[in-house]
């Protein structure tokens, strides 16, 4: 019997396996038929393609061997591993997949669905703690750091390549590429922070016993009492946290307003949550 560990890991692996499978698949039936790039070392490796006739898996898988030293040394030998996995998968499945064309003429449904598939195949991948490779680990360092969107530093990043792409080809590609990968980032940053974002709720109120009774039993969500004091009252007084997702902050509301019309409510964005009880759905 394996191990609930054990199972995780599989289940990581699998669908590591899966998100390279659509990247690749992204990149051979959209991208490379209409000569547009993708971002990061895969773009780089695109160009080489175009420019030398060098195949796109082959040099993705050079291009990110000295990236796999640093991805070891500052984010660790299980992401490395998986990330060796990712990118191996990749690059088999870039040949997998040569010639698998989708017939779409309009350049801006290509741009559009390409960078969109190609960030869900990416996410899929980064969200079970592996990468593709390239700018994808620069990301996760700086991420891991600096608590910076992984999609908004490669964006940064392939502004460089982008301005190469821009001299080397022509300006439409480039601004076609920047479209793609602004999409793929997009689509990055919703799967790591789920498509129903979480709200942080705070509530001040005289009856506040009666709303949590209220709450836990229509939300059924954690709550924490906050210790508090007004600063022109100087009453203590028990505030209310939890955390919700988004379709339930209406509920919340509507119990709040129900039992006390002139409670006080602080509705914060959160972009993360982690612990026991809530989160790992």
């Amino acid at each position: 019997m394996l191990s609930k560990k054990h199972k995780n890991m599989i289940f990581r692996i699998l669908y590591i396996l899966i998100g390279s499978f659509i990247y690749s698949t992204a990149i051979n039936a959209l991208f490379l038929p209409h000569r547009l790039l993708s971002g990061g070392l895969t773009g780089v490796a695109m160009m080489l393609e175009y420019l030398f006739r060098i195949p796109t898996g082959i040099s993705v898988a050079i291009l990110n061997i000295p990236l796999f030293f640093g991805s070891y040394r500052y984010i660790g030998k299980r992401f490395t591993w998986l990330s060796i996995l990712g990118i191996l998968s990749s690059s088999l499945f870039l040949f997998l997949t040569k010639g698998w064309i989708l017939p779409v003429d309009d350049p801006m449904v290509v741009t559009i669905f390409g960078g969109l598939i190609s960030g869900i195949g990416t996410g899929v991948v980064i969200k079970n703690r592996g990468s593709l490779g390239g700018t994808d680990i620069i990301a996760i360092i700086v991420n891991k750091y600096f608590s910076f969107d992984i999609g908004g530093i490669g964006m940064a990043i392939n502004a460089v390549i982008l301005t190469v792409s821009a001299f080397l080809f022509n300006v439409e590609i480039a601004m076609q590429t920047l479209v793609a990968i602004f999409v793929a980032n997009k689509a990055i940053d919703s799967i790591q922070e789920g498509f129903n974002h979480r709200k942080t709720v705070i509530i001040v109120s005289d009856f506040y016993q009666e709303i949590t009774e209220e709450l836990l039993k229509k939300v059924k969500r954690g709550i924490t009492f906050i210790e508090g004091e007004g600063a022109y009252t100087q009453r203590e007084r028990k505030l209310i946290y939890m955390v919700v997702r988004v379709m339930e902050l209406s509920r919340v509301k509507d119990i709040v307003k129900r039992i006390d019309p002139a409670a006080f409510l602080s509705i914060i964005d959160t972009r993360e949550v982690e612990g026991k009880g809530f989160f790992n759905e």
